[in-house]
């Protein structure tokens, strides 16, 4: 599990990277549920959250950068 403090430093495309590593995750991890072959469960809640964390971090700084501009 990622914490929100590990995430802050990265830049935007790290962020996006791992987003989308992620994203891949879940996919796999939705398809081995799907056909029987998921082992550890308690993954598929964590990749989520970290998901979530992510893209929570990416729209704070958006609009942190256009209220910078407003």
């Amino acid at each position: 599990m990622t914490k929100i403090a590990d995430l802050r430093p990265k830049t935007d495309d790290e962020l996006k990277d791992q987003l989308a590593e992620l994203q891949k995750e879940q996919f796999n991890l939705r398809f081995q549920a799907a056909s029987g072959q998921l082992e550890d469960t308690a993954r598929v809640r964590t990749v989520r959250r970290d998901i979530a964390r992510i893209k929570t971090l990416l729209n704070d700084r958006r609009g942190a950068a256009s209220a910078a501009t407003a």
